[in-house]
């Protein structure tokens, strides 16, 4: 599905990512862990066009390393981004349907493609709040919205950066439940996420990075036997 290789990524004169390579087979979540400042967020920027790049970023074959954010997204990859980015002065629905993109759907998969009615259906809340101003939005509404947003492309590919952050444990526990039934739904994600508990449980695969660089990529259970990458980058016992 997606295969990211020797990626680097760059603040202006600063180097962010160095080399960086990961994949994300079909149906498959992907976590991205390590301590603040490691450049978690810079990945999940990098694929979608937001900073300057170099190496090779396909998805089912198609090089996007030179493609521009919005064909990206056409392409078919959605991003929940970790300061939720929603247009405040538009209401719920507004928001939603800005999302609107093709009725992609993946082989294999049952799940009709997403409309409002399926965004309403997976949070409630939403629903009630539809013709609400999306800044007058709560914290976890918003996020609620962000995600439900990037939903409404119908993307292959949904990347997910720190969808739990600042929110209450209520919140936590609803996203944590709604990124495990998208994964019984088939959706491929690259989830990054700080709450350990929720990133592993999810986790197919993980990828701890450290200092812009992959210091680890295997599966749950081969994490927790590397207690020296436990130690020194992930910070759990």
């Amino acid at each position: 599905m997606l295969e990211v290789s020797n990626l680097c990524a760059f603040y202006g004169p600063s180097q962010a990512l160095f080399e960086v390579s990961l994949s994300v087979g079909a149906g498959q979540v992907l976590t991205l862990i390590g301590r603040n400042g490691a450049g978690r967020s810079t990945v999940a920027r990098a694929i979608v066009g937001r900073v300057n790049r170099t190496g090779s970023i396909r998805l089912e074959g198609h090089e996007l390393i030179r493609a521009k954010s919005f064909d990206i997204a056409r392409r078919g990859i959605g991003y929940v981004p970790e300061n939720r980015e929603v247009f405040e002065q538009l209401n719920v629905e507004e928001n939603l349907l800005l999302g609107k993109g093709a009725n992609r759907q993946l082989a294999g998969m049952q799940a009709p493609g997403w409309t409002l009615e399926r965004c309403y259906e997976l949070f409630p809340r939403l629903g009630e709040r539809r013709l609400a101003p999306a800044g007058a939005l709560s914290g976890g509404e918003q996020q609620m919205l962000v995600l439900s947003r990037a939903l409404m492309g119908n993307p292959h590919l949904l990347v997910i950066d720190e969808p739990t952050e600042g929110l209450s444990p209520h919140m936590v526990e609803l996203v944590a439940q709604t990124l495990a039934r998208l994964k019984q739904e088939g959706i491929t994600m690259l989830l990054i996420e700080q709450k350990l508990d929720i990133a592993l449980q999810l986790a197919d695969a993980v990828v701890v990075l450290g200092r812009g660089e992959v210091v680890f990529d295997g599966s749950v259970a081969e994490l927790h036997l590397r207690q020296d990458v436990i130690d020194t980058w992930v910070g759990i016992s």
